[in-house]
């Protein structure tokens, strides 16, 4: 059984007992370290066949190209942020004057090129959709949150323009991809350490009509739902499995209401991706409580689970061997 026929089975929770793992996407400090210390090429894809990953992580973004015949809202996210260009929007008929980002500015096909690439692996790919944190930084987000009070209808408005380019996108991208990929990966980070940015009334508001619309893209073209969000998100969960989540990723194992215990109340409704504390665990255990801790987050949420950090961003501080004992114990 290869890779992708694990991980398929995982996500349609046939409950055999699949082993599969996925290193997430080291960042840019850490692949140095570990490669030295492998002896392997200084890049993901050396890393990954390193450690036998069964995952891979295509980004379906820089498909879009920015026009540079007129000046247009960027879809693509930004750790450092957007400037808040809609703080003082009050009114829907003022976004008319923005010119928002179109998919007939992409252009898929080297990502396609890259999917193919990975033969018989899983791969986890789609355009980011990140449309909270976009309309969040398109407002700013303290004016955003004030906005779902004052001012509603603005803010479904600005949600919606960015909500179709993202819905235009994927359907653009999975229409080309066909069959050589299985899961639409996306991410909004509706969580913080405590609790969520929202109340989940304003969450089903504001953020789940958008949401479903986005699931339903990958639904129409026959993928499974992988979502990202780091954070407390135990709230929420119900409504994300009735939006149609096949699958839960990180599982930010110190947020709270996230630990293995208490997600495993939804192990017969979704499968898990995730799960190993990268917090302070991952950072200061010893191979041997690696090893422990694989063990006794698969008993709990198992068999539907891809054994991952609980941040796919592996940071250089987590010893490189921490990382082979997590993969020799996801896979043995």
């Amino acid at each position: 059984m290869n890779s992708r026929e694990k991980v398929n089975k995982i996500f349609n929770r046939s409950n055999e007992d699949v082993r599969a793992y996925w290193v997430g996407n080291p960042d840019w400090k850490t692949i140095p370290i570990y490669a030295k210390e492998w002896g392997v090429e200084p890049t993901t894809e050396a890393l990954s066949r390193y450690l036998n990953d069964d995952c891979r992580f295509v980004m379906a973004d820089d498909g879009y190209k920015l026009p540079t015949d007129r000046e247009v809202i960027s879809p693509l996210y930004s750790l450092d942020g957007i400037k808040p260009i809609l703080a003082e929007v009050e009114d829907v008929s003022e976004l008319e004057k923005f010119n928002w980002p179109s998919a007939d500015d992409c252009d898929f096909s080297e990502i396609y090129k890259k999917i193919d690439g990975f033969g018989d692996k899983m791969v986890f790919t789609g355009v980011w959709s990140p449309f909270f944190h976009m309309v969040a930084d398109l407002f700013g987000m303290e004016e955003y949150f004030i906005k779902m009070y004052e001012n509603p209808a603005v803010v479904e408005a600005v949600t919606e323009k960015i909500v179709d380019y993202y819905i235009a996108a994927n359907d653009k991208f999975f229409a080309g991809v066909g069959g050589r990929a299985d899961v639409m990966f996306f991410g909004n980070d509706f969580g913080t350490q405590a609790d969520m940015f929202v109340s989940p009334e304003n969450f089903r508001k504001f953020i789940l009509p958008s949401f479903k619309r986005l699931v339903n893209v990958g639904k129409k073209h026959g993928k499974k739902i992988l979502l990202h969000s780091c954070g407390s998100i135990h709230r929420i969960i119900p409504d994300l499995i009735d939006a149609g989540v096949d699958a839960l990723h990180p599982l930010q194992a110190q947020a709270k209401g996230m630990s293995a215990d208490e997600l495993s109340q939804y192990k017969n409704d979704l499968a898990f991706v995730g799960g190993i504390d990268a917090q302070s665990f991952f950072v200061n255990a010893t191979p041997q409580e690696i090893e422990d801790e694989v063990k006794r987050v698969r008993d709990i949420l198992g068999p539907n689970i891809v054994i991952s950090p609980s941040h796919e961003a592996i940071l250089e501080n987590v010893p490189a061997r921490n990382v082979v004992a997590m993969s020799k114990a996801a896979l043995s």
